[in-house]
């Protein structure tokens, strides 16, 4: 799922910074793009080293979400974008983590590295588009209504204090 995940992700980003107007954010909103090209090749390379083949249901479904999701952008004003982008990369954070979590079940840690590397990246999304929007008046509303903004998050990931490689395993244990 993850694989087909970051495809819709990366659409939707490519409506993200379709829609902005701001030569920075648009550039910063192409980088979190390539990023999810970059997750998604990671992905599939671990799949294709145990096998594991790509889900044609997750495929067509994650497609339609991001290309909605994309024309969505230009529609539904600046703040819902960023606000969603950043509770979705709040979610992913972990997904990369638990992998961690799931390999070590069964003695494999030969992924940790690049697995901790991708949950980092997708926190540093996180905290963008947080940065973004932390000063609009919409943000307390929609952090009561959708959990997560300036007080929760779906992660614990802390890039101040973040955890070695080694002790990524630690992350996102709730």
């Amino acid at each position: 799922m993850a694989y087909s995940a970051e495809k819709a992700a990366a659409f939707a980003y490519q409506g993200h910074a379709g829609s902005v107007n701001n030569k920075d954010e648009k550039q910063a909103i192409h980088q979190i793009e390539i990023d999810e090209w970059n997750h998604r090749s990671e992905v599939f390379k671990i799949m294709k080293q145990y096998n594991i083949p790509v889900s044609k249901f997750y495929e067509v479904r994650f497609y339609i979400i991001g290309k909605i999701i994309s024309y969505s952008c230009y529609v539904i004003g600046w703040f819902m974008p960023f606000y969603f982008a950043g509770k979705l990369e709040s979610g992913n954070v972990c997904e990369y983590f638990r992998m961690i979590h799931h390999f070590h079940e069964i003695r494999i840690t030969e992924h940790d590295q690049v697995l901790y590397e991708m949950g980092i990246k997708e926190k540093e999304h996180e905290v963008y588009f947080l940065e973004k929007i932390k000063s609009s008046k919409l943000l307390p509303f929609f952090e009561k209504y959708f959990s997560w903004g300036l007080q929760k998050s779906d992660n614990d990931v802390n890039l101040s204090q973040k955890l070695p490689v080694e002790k990524g395993e630690e992350y996102c244990r709730k």
